[in-house]
């Protein structure tokens, strides 16, 4: 069974550390996919740990939805430098504890 707990707070780190990559990656301009990537895996997180926190019943679904932007946003960070360095790895942490 999944922790629910673990989810939610690994939810709500990487929701954080997208809008801060995505804020960077205005500033810096040109960097249309990550920011893109980074505002849908922010949303996603946010609604993922919603629904967890409230037990839903679509809670594995938006689970393994997470999981996949999470996976990307990690995938397109990657290709940056250090600025995004830390969302990669809140993703990379939010895309493992979703999973367990």
């Amino acid at each position: 069974m999944k922790d629910n707990k673990m989810c939610i707070d690994a939810c709500v780190a990487c929701m954080i550390e997208c809008e801060k990559c995505t804020t960077m990656c205005i500033s810096m301009g040109g960097m249309v996919e990550c920011l893109k990537t980074c505002r849908d895996c922010a949303d996603i997180c946010a609604l993922c740990a919603r629904l967890c926190a409230r037990d839903s019943q679509f809670c594995d679904d938006i689970c393994a939805l997470c999981v996949k932007c999470c996976e990307a946003c990690v995938a397109e960070c990657a290709k940056h430098g250090d600025h995004c360095k830390a969302c990669a790895e809140a993703c990379k942490k939010c895309a493992e504890a979703c999973k367990m």
